[in-house]
């Protein structure tokens, strides 16, 4: 058994069933003296939604996923040798493709008994552009072990978690110093400083969005919790006054046998009296 062939089953598996399967390999790694690959199993981190889709994708999808990587080699040309039609027609397919994958992930999910929402498939649509972004990432996510989501920011290589293995993770290249004299800076470093700018307002919007959810999903979170407390008590409610009905129940069929009883020993009694009030009269006609 390698990381390999444990990261190629558990990263596969439902999230639920991530940890389960981590810690019995990684027990039988320890059972197996491998102490070194017990240290490794025990790192691989549980992907979470995001990951997981993608990594469905990976393989239940194989041959969509590598005709869509290879549009994005395709991409990268265009952008290298600033062919403007190329890159429209090819950015439109992308588009294309990708909505594709992503809800073809959800459907796939829906079929193992996982609902997603719309957040979710937007940040796997989000994953597979960082990939057709970037060479690294494409490798990355063409593994089917993606941990969490990923995302572009329009230069250098698209972060990603994943897991090594197959193919190991490579460091951000650092940028290249840009010469400059000690007054001027160069167009490069504008340039790049105005992106930067760029994606931090993006990433503070980002912030506002989530915050906004975080509220919404708390105000859920309590109107669940205080619906569930009214359901309780109403349960409780209900299980007093079932014991309640069953005391009267019983005490309903207690009387019901005791008036059985009466009624049984009131019928002999009549039926005893008619005899001597027979007896009586055939007495009273011989007298007669």
């Amino acid at each position: 058994m390698t990381l390999d062939d444990v990261a190629d089953e558990l990263y596969g598996l439902d999230p639920g069933e991530f940890v389960e399967a981590r810690t019995k390999h990684a027990k039988a790694a320890r059972e197996g003296n491998d102490r070194a690959l017990a240290t490794e199993i025990g790192k691989l981190r549980k992907p979470t939604t995001v990951g997981w889709l993608v990594n469905l994708i990976s393989r239940d999808l194989p041959e969509e996923l590598e005709a869509l990587l290879a549009l994005g080699e395709s991409l990268r040309d265009a952008q290298r040798h600033l062919s403007g039609a190329d890159l429209r027609k090819l950015t439109t397919q992308r588009q294309q493709v990708v909505r594709s994958l992503a809800h073809k992930s959800g459907e796939i999910a829906a079929s193992r008994g996982k609902s997603v929402g719309e957040d979710a498939l937007r940040d796997v649509a989000q994953t597979l552009n960082a990939a057709l972004a970037d060479e690294e990432t494409a490798e990355l996510v063409r593994l089917g072990r993606v941990v969490t989501a990923a995302s572009y920011s329009g230069f250098g290589p698209a972060g990603l978690a994943v897991v090594k293995g197959k193919s190991q993770q490579h460091a951000p290249k650092e940028p290249a110093e840009v010469p400059q004299t000690p007054k001027t800076k160069t167009p490069d470093v504008e340039a790049e400083r105005a992106r930067v700018k760029a994606e931090l307002k993006e990433a503070r919007a980002g912030v506002e969005k989530v915050r906004r959810r975080v509220k919404a999903e708390t105000t859920q979170l309590e109107d669940a919790r205080s619906k569930l407390s009214d359901l309780d008590r109403r349960i409780e409610e209900l299980r007093a006054d079932l014991e309640h009905a069953e005391q009267e129940r019983q005490f309903a069929e207690n009387t019901e046998k005791a008036a059985g009883v009466a009624v049984r020993e009131s019928e002999e009694e009549l039926r005893e009296a008619e005899r001597r009030v027979e007896e009586a009269e055939e007495s009273l006609d011989e007298m007669e």
